[in-house]
């Protein structure tokens, strides 16, 4: 019995290692692997079949329950709908992983080319994230062009 974190010891910043072989973690047989992050914390991961690049693997799931939090709930609210109809949900989806796309570049943007997002102090994070940025920019000038329309009639 050793601790999973113990495995990991020797890792220095930017190193992975795959355990090949099968661990047990509370009675379940998963393979191990891990990467020391920049700050000095061990990112683990236990996967129930081996892959050969576990971390890739686990960045772009990432990457897609990232998308699917900022659709059901951080800006587009996709489950407050009440389609039905597949073929609508189709269509709706993918307008709004294009405008996911666009709030995304758009905030990658503003933070390289206008204005970086700031820092928490209390918490060393950003206060914001690249698509929420990029989505309040985007909602205040459309809301602008509206209204700017609107005095215009």
């Amino acid at each position: 019995m050793v601790q999973a974190h113990v495995l990991f010891r020797f890792l220095k910043v930017g190193e992975q290692l795959i355990i090949r072989d099968v661990r047990k973690v509370t009675d379940v047989a998963v393979y191990l692997s891990a990467l020391r992050l920049d700050d000095g914390k061990l990112l683990i991961l236990a996967s129930s079949q081996l892959i050969e690049q576990p971390l890739a693997a686990y960045a772009k799931r990432w990457e897609i329950e990232t998308l699917f939090s900022c659709l059901k709930g951080r800006g587009f609210n996709l489950e407050d709908t009440r389609i039905t109809k597949l073929i609508r949900i189709k269509r709706l989806l993918v307008v709004t992983v294009i405008a996911f796309a666009w709030a995304h570049r758009t905030g990658e943007w503003r933070h390289e080319h206008v204005k970086p997002i700031r820092i928490k102090k209390t918490l060393e994070r950003p206060a914001k994230s690249i698509f929420r940025y990029g989505l309040d920019w985007l909602q205040d000038k459309l809301h602008n062009a509206v209204d700017s329309l609107r005095t215009e009639c």
